[in-house]
């Protein structure tokens, strides 16, 4: 693909790449594809997105594209594409607990590394034979290494890497938990659900919660599933950090 062909959201591919070299702390969205997420809990989709922040898969499933521009996302169109694992684990396709939550790749889900591939057919057909597959793009641990069919050659490391967070408490709490800039407050109510509020946008997103741990599992109303969490009292969420109010 030449370097003046632009994606389905108007960014020219050439400065797509550039932003995923030179921006690793923005998030990556990879939207528009078929998703096979290898997890036998959350399913596959004919067209959704995939969230990914820093090393990790932070969510997946359809409308995640709609907060991309809240999140200043750098968006990856994949129409046409099959997004699923770069890594296969049969474990995680079985769905056992252990496989889910470990942190390697195998599947889609949240909280995984972010091990992900990008095919697509010569013809367009789905399934995509493995025989004539093109692996269009590939991310390692959230780092693109290949871009529309060509190696990416990595940028050289920061000179240090900033300090592992301390570990997490044991059990978050309900309650209303508000990020460091106050855009987004997120309620955790009691009865399971969870109530966002974006820029002063109520209700923006909405949808239940599981808390296992110091982890937090969503799923959206929308549809997709997004993942948390609490480490020494802060909640990390999709590249936001949130703090409990004590009101």
């Amino acid at each position: 693909m030449s370097t003046e062909a632009t994606t389905r959201h108007g960014m020219p591919d050439v400065e797509t790449l550039r932003a995923l070299l030179s921006e690793s702390t923005r998030p990556v969205l990879l939207t528009g594809g078929r998703v096979v997420s290898l997890d036998a809990m959350l399913g596959d989709w004919p067209q959704a997105d995939v969230l990914l922040g820093g090393d990790k898969i932070v969510g997946v499933g359809p409308g995640l594209i709609t907060a991309a521009g809240d999140d200043n996302a750098i968006v990856v169109d994949c129409t046409g594409g099959v997004v699923l694992p770069a890594l296969i684990d049969l474990g995680s396709r079985a769905g056992s607990r252990e496989n889910r939550y470990d942190n390697a790749g195998g599947s889609l889900t949240p909280g995984k590394q972010a091990d992900i591939a990008v095919l697509r057919s010569p013809d367009g057909r789905f399934p995509v034979a493995t025989s004539d597959a093109v692996v269009e793009t590939l991310f390692l641990a959230g780092q693109v290494r290949v871009w529309r069919g060509r190696p990416v050659v990595p940028p050289p490391p920061p000179p240090a890497a900033e300090a592992a967070e301390a570990a997490g408490q044991e059990h978050p709490y309900a309650g209303m938990w508000i990020d460091e800039t106050g855009f987004l407050h997120q309620e955790l109510l009691p009865d399971g659900r969870y109530d966002e509020t974006r820029g002063g946008r109520p209700h923006a997103y909405q949808g239940r919660y599981w808390i296992d741990g110091d982890r937090v599992d969503y799923l959206d109303d929308l549809g997709f599933w997004a993942y948390g969490e609490i480490r020494d009292g802060v909640l990390h969420h999709a590249g936001y950090i949130l703090r409990r109010s004590a009101a």
